[in-house]
């Protein structure tokens, strides 16, 4: 074997090692709210730069599975690794530092600020995050609103907003909380291209959706949470294969 057959076979090989090395490892998580458990048993795993979603009815406990990984349930137990880190009992601000970064559903903006306040408030907790200019670039609905009070840009402009928010602070795994939620659909096609575009990035993402067709359209692989747990899991191939019967099931 030539010098450069053997330097692509090495490539080759650190490439595939990136691809399977797992980013977040939950196993057994349990979270409560005061004496009720709303999560049993979780178990996933997202591997580096990969995009997995979270699909489910209402109540499910999806959105719960996300405030447990970044330590905003009041009583979890199991465990959660981040990045090679044991994080099941460090507080929210300790696995910040993981490189993690959390949007929430509701967004979470602030009326008292301008848009662009909104955009720099949280912290760098890694190297390499994004600078304002790439963030407008990717979100450019965003440049003209920069002046604007966070909570008058329209529900789109909020979203954009919301996840551009995270992008500078360095972290490499995302979570999205719903981030197509009560969105027209051409804005739909717009955060769709962004998180492609994430993706392709090598971010990795974990996701809480519930339009099943476009989680279709940027997911790598797909868990269905039903009742606190883990009820079914397959790739995308396999959603677009049976499209119709999944579909209904979650709908149900």
């Amino acid at each position: 074997m030539s010098e450069a057959q053997t330097e692509t076979t090495r490539a080759g090989g650190a490439q595939a090692e990136t691809t399977s090395r797992s980013v977040l490892d939950i196993s057994d998580l349990q979270a409560w709210y005061g004496p009720s458990r709303a999560l049993q048993d979780i178990a996933l795993t997202v591997r580096a730069g990969e995009l997995v979603t979270m699909l489910g009815r209402n109540g499910a406990g999806k959105t719960t599975t996300l405030r447990a990984v970044v330590g905003m349930v009041p009583r979890r137990a199991g465990s959660i690794i981040i990045n090679g880190t044991e994080t099941i009992a460090l507080p929210s601000h300790r696995i910040a530092r993981t490189a993690i970064a959390f949007c929430p559903e509701d967004r979470g903006i602030y009326a008292s600020l301008t848009a662009e306040e909104n955009l720099v408030l949280p912290p760098v907790v890694a190297a390499g995050g994004m600078s304002v200019e790439e963030i407008l670039t990717l979100f450019p609905g965003l440049r003209n609103r920069m002046k604007s009070p966070g909570t008058k840009l329209s529900g789109g402009e909020q979203q954009m907003l919301a996840i551009g928010r995270i992008l500078r602070t360095g972290a490499r795994l995302l979570l999205l909380d719903e981030p197509t939620e009560g969105l027209a659909p051409v804005v739909v096609q717009q955060i769709g291209a962004a998180i492609a575009g994430l993706k392709s990035r090598g971010y990795t993402i974990l996701m809480v959706e519930q339009n099943v067709r476009f989680a279709s359209t940027v997911a790598d692989r797909h868990y269905v949470i039903d009742r606190g747990h883990v009820a079914e899991t397959f790739d995308n191939a396999t959603l677009l294969a049976d499209f119709d019967r999944i579909s209904a099931r979650l709908s149900a």
